[in-house]
């Protein structure tokens, strides 16, 4: 039984679990959606009630009727390296691949329409609080009265991006930024804008969950940091990451999370406070990890590749969150 793995060329996370997963003996088979009509092809057929598909990658042959598992890392955009790429063909790849995988009978990380839902941070908000996270007090609007309303009963704010990354090729990070004091958010009318109660933060915590297995790293901030660098991606602070214990009720939450997101993996982000309440900022359902496992040596690789290489007939996860024992 083969592992798939499907994730862009130049992601060496991704490399980490495939090591793994070759000293462990297990067939992996790694491939971008972005090279299909090109160095991948596919084919199924389905007839006298049964369905056969296969996979052709770099000349090897792999049926997906033998996939354990398949890893939706960080795919390519399907059929884009074509000689004249098409919405129509893109449209046309993705589902044929994507379909077929779908009866394949495999488990995933994650499931692409789970993957979908679970990348939407308005819903990943409610879905934190309904899971008794605690969530900082939050505004997405469009008013800027409503805007003025919130800076009133929320004075210090941070503002930053509903969807996350900027869409240019490659991807842009947007930093979440603080709100000066005099700002009369007036552009928020121009389009929706997240605002947030700034969490006074003693430490940024990355929260990697893997099935029931939970892994926590946590970055003090300086002492003399500067108030106004909120966002840990793109401060100059040198200090290491550091493994650290997960609160019960944190735990907690973050599991009855990942069960209603229906969800294998989640990199969770957390603002402690003075007082070590982790906050909820958000859950990227595809989050990097090698950063982490670099700094702590926490075995995020070695637990996703165990995940990917647990036997396929062991369970399955339904779309509607529950899972059932296959035969």
């Amino acid at each position: 039984m083969t592992v798939l793995i499907l994730t862009n060329d130049e992601d060496v996370t991704a490399d980490m679990v495939v090591v793994r997963l070759n000293a462990s003996g297990v067939p992996v088979v790694r491939l971008d959606p972005a090279d299909l009509v090109g160095g991948v092809a596919l084919s199924g057929e389905y007839a006298h009630g049964a369905f056969r598909g296969h996979l052709c990658s770099a000349g090897r042959l792999v049926s997906m009727d033998g996939l354990r598992s398949v890893w939706v890392r960080r795919p390519g955009t399907p059929a884009a390296r074509v000689a004249e790429p098409s919405a129509w063909l893109t449209e046309e790849s993705s589902q044929a691949l994507y379909g077929m995988l779908r009866g394949s009978g495999a488990r995933w990380m994650n499931h692409p329409d789970a993957a979908r839902r679970a990348r939407h941070k308005p819903w990943q908000l409610r879905l934190a609080q309904r899971c008794g996270l605690p969530v900082p007090a939050t505004l997405i609007t469009m008013f800027p009265q409503a805007a003025r309303d919130f800076a009133r009963r929320f004075p210090d704010l941070v503002v930053k991006p509903v969807s996350g990354a900027h869409p240019q090729e490659p991807p842009r990070a947007v930093p979440t930024s603080r709100v000066p004091p005099d700002a009369d958010f007036a552009a928020v009318a121009f389009g929706p804008t997240l605002l947030q109660r700034r969490i006074a933060k003693r430490a940024d915590i990355r929260l990697t969950a893997v099935g029931e297995g939970l892994l926590a790293a946590r970055k003090a901030a300086a002492s003399d940091a500067d108030p106004d660098e909120v966002d840990v991606r793109f401060t100059a602070d040198p200090s290491p990451w550091r493994g650290t214990e997960v609160p019960p009720r944190v735990a907690e939450g973050v599991r009855a999370y990942l069960r209603e997101a229906e969800l294998a993996y989640g990199a969770f982000d957390f603002a402690e406070d003075a007082d070590g309440t982790w906050w909820f900022l958000e859950c990227n359902q595809s989050g990097q990890f090698g950063f982490v496992e670099a700094d702590t040596g926490q075995p995020i690789a070695r637990t996703i590749a165990e995940w990917l290489a647990r036997p396929a007939a062991a369970e399955r996860r339904r779309v509607d969150g529950t899972t059932a024992s296959v035969p």
